[in-house]
């Protein structure tokens, strides 16, 4: 059965019928009149008189009603209140389409395994750095302690004996980098000399150990020399004005 709508001839109210009746009666003045009418006077109203009269309900009458379809709002709200009142856990979130700290809040299991992580990663790196740190440190101050035997002659060259030794630094993982600082100008020959004894020392500090690129940077008034395995370049500066701090500042490079 399909319901069809028209509008009462009498009183102009809705009206809901069978499609299969040729007749309607309307349920609030009880007028019984042909369905075709009440579908035309519901699409085209205008020109029609509405009498108003009354008439006697019927015996034996079909009458159809409709419900509009929409949520009881005053249940829902009852029902709501009565959630509310177990806990704060149960109640109800006031729009679907809201996200609570609840929904995105992460399971403790996940939290203590991602801080176990971040705490063993932490870790790990310590102790891989810290050995190596450790060995460097001990090397470099094995070096330190004989570095004279490597620039014989450089420290007589110096106003101060102790102002030769605050004018070098080594650093590098295997200390295979070192600048050096003089007052006096040198020869190309003087500064592989000077890079070859390192290299002695810094192998027999390592047990013998001679592997890793040597690198040697020495600052003169007017030239910086860069001393490695291949060879020797010179840079000639004009005005060349070299600081302990400057020697310290390169190594951060």
């Amino acid at each position: 059965m399909a319901t069809k709508q028209g509008m009462c001839k009498n009183c102009g109210s809705l009206v809901v019928f069978d499609d299969r009746d040729d007749t309607c009666e309307c349920v609030f003045c009880n007028c019984v009149f042909p369905a075709e009418e009440a579908v035309r006077l519901l699409e085209n109203p205008e020109g029609h008189e509405f009498k108003n009269e009354k008439f006697e309900a019927k015996e034996g009458g079909k009458h159809y009603y409709s419900n509009p379809v929409m949520p009881d709002m005053v249940q829902k709200a009852v029902q709501r209140e009565k959630v509310s009142t177990k806990g704060d856990d149960l109640k109800l979130k006031p729009s679907e389409f809201e996200v609570s700290p609840n929904d995105v809040k992460a399971p403790k299991k996940i939290v203590i395994a991602f801080a176990a992580g971040v705490v063993g990663i932490i870790l790990i790196t310590l102790l891989i750095s810290y050995p190596l740190y450790l060995s460097r440190t001990k090397l470099r101050q094995a070096i330190e302690a004989d570095i004279k035997t490597v620039f014989d002659g450089v420290a007589a060259e110096q106003k101060e004996q102790d102002s030769f030794e605050r004018q070098y630094i080594i650093y590098g993982l295997t200390c295979q980098n070192i600048k050096l600082v003089l007052s006096a100008d040198i020869d190309k020959s003087t500064a592989n000399s000077y890079y070859a004894k390192y290299c002695e020392l810094r192998t027999a500090k390592r047990d013998g150990n001679n592997t890793g690129a040597v690198r040697m940077e020495i600052f003169t008034p007017d030239t910086i020399y860069h001393v490695t395995a291949e060879g020797v370049t010179e840079d000639v500066q004009e005005t060349v004005v070299i600081t302990e701090s400057t020697a310290a500042s390169e190594t951060t490079k």
